[in-house]
């Protein structure tokens, strides 16, 4: 008996009572009314307020990666603009560089062709100088023969000797 007392006490609590039902629903119906005319407007303001706020956040966001991406789009081209002025200010020392070893190699050779031309005029000179040196040397002779010749009488024949011996001598020395 004492389990069907407990029983009973434990169903009293899951007993279905259409009254109850009801009750639950006028209070539920009550309770539905009380917060639509009173709490909702506000309730669905605060969420419109809070779907603002994030729409907000979603724009700005969206603004920040556009402007990132449009940052990031100018650095590309100031670093492809970059890359071209060092590329065009290594062509052009390559350029000062060619220009100025296309100096040196003219100014050698200048100075090659000036020290040829001196070394062709000293050997012009040297080769005076020796012709000269010559022709005193055959003035001396002539005048040795002259001398000789006015000494003793010469033929026909001693003079041509003479004088192929003259030639041959100076041929010689020359």
């Amino acid at each position: 008996m004492e389990l069907l007392a407990e029983s009973k006490t434990y169903l009293s609590f899951v007993d279905i009572n259409p009254s109850t039902i009801v009750f639950t629903l006028i209070n539920t119906l009550i309770i539905f009314l009380l917060y639509r005319f009173f709490l909702h407007n506000k309730v669905m303001a605060i969420l419109d307020k809070r779907q603002q706020m994030i729409n907000a956040d979603f724009d700005a966001a969206d603004a920040a990666k556009k402007e990132a991406e449009q940052t990031k789009a100018e650095y590309t081209e100031k670093l492809l603009k970059s890359k071209e002025e060092a590329e065009q200010i290594v062509a052009a020392a390559t350029k000062r560089a060619a220009d100025k070893e296309a100096e040196i190699i003219a100014e050698a050779n200048a100075d090659a062709a000036r020290m040829k031309q001196q070394a062709q005029e000293s050997i012009e000179q040297e080769k005076r100088r020796a012709l000269n040196e010559v022709k005193d040397q055959i003035s001396e002779v002539v005048v040795l023969a002259a001398s000789k010749v006015c000494e003793k009488e010469i033929s026909e024949k001693d003079n041509a000797g003479l004088i192929e011996g003259f030639l041959a001598g100076v041929g010689k020395e020359g």
